[in-house]
């Protein structure tokens, strides 16, 4: 995953670097390359071939671990397949499958191949990242807790982490090596490592570490090809078979989410791929696709502004300006981090801004992708293009110094252009006009040629073609953009777009005579003007929908808000890979989302999603769709004046009633007895070792880090005993659990005081001064609540980062004669790294007496406890539990994705929630820090059609207690839909606990 703000020097270095190539062009075709192990994925220069056809792969990063639904996957690929993506890359989190240490697991929500089996169902590739370390703002960076207790140096050739790391690798590897195209299944490329790029002094890139990776994935069976992604063009683990790197050009600034840098937008990136592979097709693992926001931040809703539409369009064509073949977006579809899945970077949110939101609802930026997708799945020419005036675009073709033009040609064919503008300066919001000069098969040509000039808006960018076939249409120019074309009962169609408003031009050329364009529909100032070698201009504006037919050529002219409405698929064949066809396009307008086609002799079964009525154009074969259906309900038929069929369809959209939370009854517990006289600690991990191999040395004497012990997620308590010399005044804790953490102290069962925490810090130190002075002799309890807020990711190979500890760094106290703490206790989860609950898995509960109980877990006996809400809370310091049950009935054949929703409070700031869904964390509340208060949860963790079990600990970090100001259950959008039944994840109950204490 990314790394961004420590390498941005050598992001410079390299582009001075790829500044000095002089010779930017490769023309020459070489023979095919493999793995030498199989022949169905293979690669050129150009681009990677499957089953021998030239693919463009357009990717979008899913994570399955962070959406414990299986059934839910298939909902996501249909929304990528439909957004003409071919491919979906994933990372494995080693830390959940090896919570312990040799007990590697890959049941229930772990396991991978419903994830897989979903993504052949929908037509999706597979493009596995296993790491073993992977950063992704997980806990460790995918690195297991255990490893914080474990000698050596991770990321490297160091004999110990390699022994740590092969039983997972011949695990996961083999999962995936059973799942490879060559064995039907969708894998067609796995990754090595992640980010291998940065090293921690002294320490430089590990070749014999890189070796023993590339062999034990060879080991497994791994056949297809193995990729790297260099956190920067870098040269970096070259010896794979597809080298690639990462790019986040418009960095993670959610807070400013309309500023852009001027020079923002990368150009080297070509030199460098020529500098380093130029063997292989120019690979991005991941481009940017959202932004991460931390603990405090923006929000995701500016993340998703920041990397917009705006920034697609201008960011994603200057990528594909550089020939990119293989581009996979980070992310696509973000999920959540339930369960305490995230590092301390992040909160429970990772939507990531992305198309597809946390709660699978659809953004703008989801339609904008679509056009460009679409674009480049009928675009042959483009796969075997080359730039051709890379560092020479400012002025370039139009003459205008305020834009930017890179020329890409077919070096193969021979024949294509694509001229892709874009404004110089990046942030700029100025209107630019314009006029293209270029070759054309006819000569050169001013662009428009009819009069007038094109223009481009701020922050936006276009790809004009020259001389571009489409079926038998040869289109000579056009400045309006391709959204896509197909060759429906011998007739050519062709949909291009601009922006509303906008004068463009599109060209075609013919055998003989050039017939007279016809309007055939919408509202349009057509002109038309006949060029040399029979050609003839079209010249309009983008306004609305237009249909004008050429001959046997029917033009969509849109603005972009109707090129949205468009969707392209293609009905399945037959066999293994019946999902995977490119064959038989049809097209259909309107919809929030169209996800397949199919078609039974004469009927044309559409299905697809609706948030509102639609009016629908299908442009199908006539004979296979004299019937249509939309989600098995026949439409009412009728032909538009261009011949294609039309039909409505209003959305079923159900209502619902939500029970109202604050009205439900609820049962309330302490979940801090630990601070009681009578409480007993016997049961808890005594905190002894003298030792440790944590790289950072401990100053008190035993060593008081969490992870040593076994601890490493959630809520962790400490109990130190002391006998009181009668002269102690205070306490000060050193503690560090990482950025938005918190602390609470007790002495005996007297609060003296609390770090409320921030965004940024991820250790303090507080000094708390005690009430009174104690008796000489008498024994005393220190009780210290802190939470864990996940450990630090390990960019840096050779470095240590994951390893810093979570506890007490440091303690003492304050008097004339200070005491000792003769035992410390410490506790964590029930069970350690041998954690009780297998369904939810290892990081998904802490520390706290409920947690360890199994309170928030489904059937839980709570009918003795007291009546009480979170919303009236606790009226001093300390941990209260909460539950409530309640139904939902929601009808099948409706998405009504739901989100439980906190209102901030300022009278009482210093709060912090977990929320529980039937035993799933899938809300960390912090009221002070946020910035989070709606947690979606998706249907499968809350039951739809049944019983739910809610549970809320509440802890109140302030002496006059606190409270939820309000908790709601919210829908957060109402969609008729056709997606895959929701199975439900396994709800297990709870039963009684061995070892509770």
């Amino acid at each position: 995953m990314r790394f961004f703000t420590k390498v941005l020097a050598l992001l410079c270095a390299a582009s001075a670097l790829a500044k000095t190539r002089r010779d930017l062009r490769i023309n020459k075709l070489v023979p095919r390359l493999s793995t030498g192990l199989q022949d169905i994925v293979t690669w050129d220069e150009y681009s990677l071939f499957i089953n021998g056809k030239r693919v463009m792969i357009f990717s979008g990063e899913v994570h399955p671990f962070r959406n414990p639904v299986q059934s839910l996957h298939l909902d996501i690929f249909q929304k990528i397949k439909a957004l003409g993506f071919n491919a979906v890359s994933f990372y494995t989190f080693w830390g959940l499958h090896e919570y312990k240490r040799g007990d590697i697991s890959f049941d229930g929500f772990l396991d991978l191949q419903p994830f897989f089996d979903a993504a052949k169902k929908a037509g999706i590739y597979l493009i596995a990242r296993p790491g073993p370390y992977v950063n992704a703002e997980a806990s460790g960076g995918g690195f297991p807790g255990w490893g914080t207790h474990t000698v050596g140096l991770w990321r490297t050739q160091n004999a110990t982490y390699v022994e740590a790391m092969t039983g997972y690798i011949k695990a996961v590897g083999t999962k995936i090596a059973e799942n490879q195209i060559t064995k039907g299944g969708p894998i067609i490329l796995v990754q090595a490592e992640n980010e291998y790029s940065g090293f921690q002094a002294p320490y430089t890139e590990d070749f014999e570490y890189e070796k023993i990776l590339l062999e034990q994935f060879r080991a497994v069976g791994i056949t297809v090809p193995i990729t790297t992604n260099d956190a920067w063009p870098g040269g970096h683990f070259t010896s794979v078979d597809i080298y690639g790197y990462d790019s986040y050009p418009n960095g993670f600034d959610c807070a400013n989410p309309y500023v852009w840098a001027s020079d923002s937008v990368p150009e080297y990136f070509w030199g460098s791929h020529l500098d380093i592979n130029p063997q292989a097709p120019n690979a991005v693992w991941e481009f940017q696709g959202g932004a991460f926001d931390p603990w405090g931040g923006a929000g995701y809703a500016s993340c998703a502004t920041l990397l917009g539409p705006d920034f697609e369009r201008v960011f994603y064509k200057n990528q594909l300006a550089l020939s990119t073949t293989i581009l996979n977006l980070y992310m696509i579809f973000g999920g959540t981090n339930w369960g305490g899945i995230g590092h301390p970077g992040v909160y429970t949110s990772y939507d990531y801004g992305s198309a597809i939101a946390e709660d699978r609802t659809l953004r703008e930026k989801y339609y904008e992708i679509k056009l460009q997708a679409n674009f480049l799945a009928v675009t042959p020419a483009y796969l075997t293009s080359r730039p051709q005036n890379i560092y020479a675009t400012q002025g370039s073709f139009t003459g205008n110094i305020a834009l930017k033009t890179t020329q890409l040609l077919d070096v193969v064919g021979k024949k294509t252009a694509f001229y892709i503008v874009r404004q110089t300066n990046a942030s700029s919001t100025a209107l630019q006009s314009y006029t293209l000069t270029v070759a054309t098969s006819i000569g050169t040509l001013t662009i428009p040629t009819i009069g007038g000039s094109l223009t481009l808006n701020g922050r936006d960018s276009k790809i004009h073609v020259v001389d571009y076939t489409a079926g038998s249409m040869n289109v000579l120019y056009s400045s309006a953009e391709i959204l896509t074309w197909a060759t429906i009962d011998g007739k050519d169609i062709l949909l291009v777009y601009g922006n509303a408003g906008e004068l463009h031009e599109t060209a075609f050329m013919f055998s003989d005579m050039p017939p007279a364009a016809e309007v055939l529909s919408g509202s349009a100032s057509l002109k038309q003007k006949t060029l040399r070698n029979n050609s003839l201009v079209l010249q309009f504006t983008t306004t609305g929908q237009i249909v004008v037919q050429v001959g046997s050529i029917l033009v969509y002219i849109l603005d972009r808000a109707n090129a949205y409405q468009f969707w392209v698929l293609y009905p399945p064949t037959s066999g293994n890979f019946a999902s995977y066809s490119t064959e038989d396009p049809i097209i259909v307008k309107g919809g929030y989302l169209v996800r397949s086609v199919d078609i039974d002799d004469d009927t044309l079964a559409i299905k697809g999603d609706l948030n509102d009525t639609t009016t629908f154009e299908i442009i199908a074969p006539a004979a296979s769709s004299k019937f249509v259906t939309f989600n098995g309900e026949a439409l009412k038929l009728s032909k538009t004046p261009q011949g294609t069929l039309t039909a409505e369809r209003s959305a079923h959209l159900p209502t619902v009633e939500l029970p109202k939370l604050s009205s439900l009854i609820w049962k309330t517990a302490d979940s801090l007895p630990e601070i009681k006289a009578d409480y007993s600690d016997v049961e808890w991990t005594v905190a002894n070792h003298t030792v440790t191999i944590n790289p950072t040395p401990p100053t008190t004497p035993v060593v008081l880090f969490a992870g040593d012990y076994g601890y490493h997620t959630g809520n962790i308590l400490w109990r130190g005993h002391f006998t009181a010399t009668g002269d102690e005044t205070a306490f000060s804790a050193q503690i560090q659990g990482g950025s938005a953490f918190g602390f609470s102290i007790w002495l005996d069962s007297t609060f003296i005081g609390s770090w409320e925490g921030n965004a940024v810090c991820s250790e303090y130190t507080s000094i708390s001064q005690f009430p009174s002075l104690l008796d000489e002799g008498s024994t005393h309890v220190l009780t210290i609540l802190q939470d864990h807020m996940g450990l630090e990711e390990n960019w840096w190979a050779a470095g240590e980062d994951f390893k810093k500890p979570r506890g007490i760094l440091n303690y003492t106290f304050f008097g004339r004669s200070v005491p000792s703490v003769t035992v410390w206790k410490v506790t964590g989860n029930l069970g350690g790294e041998s954690y009780a609950d297998k369904t939810r898995g290892g990081l998904n509960e802490g520390g706290l007496y409920g947690e360890r109980q199994g309170w928030h877990l489904p059937g839980f006996d709570d009918a003795k406890w007291a009546v009480g809400k979170p919303t009236a809370g606790i009226s001093n310091a300390g941990v209260s539990f909460y539950r409530t049950t309640f139904n939902l009935n929601i009808p099948e054949g409706v998405d009504y994705p739901l989100a439980l929703v906190v209102g901030n409070s300022t009278t009482h700031p210093h709060v912090r929630s977990q929320l529980y869904v039937n035993g799933y964390n899938f809300g960390k509340y912090v009221n002070n820090i946020g910035p989070q208060k709606s947690f979606p949860v998706p249907q499968g963790v809350l039951n739809y059609n049944g019983q739910n079990t809610l549970a809320v600990s509440l802890w109140a970090a302030g002496s006059g207690g606190g409270k939820l100001e309000s908790l709601t259950l919210e829908f957060t959008a109402k969609v008729e839909t056709s997606g895959p039944p929701v199975v439900n994840a396994p709800l297990t109950s709870w039963s009684p606990r061995s070892g509770i204490y």
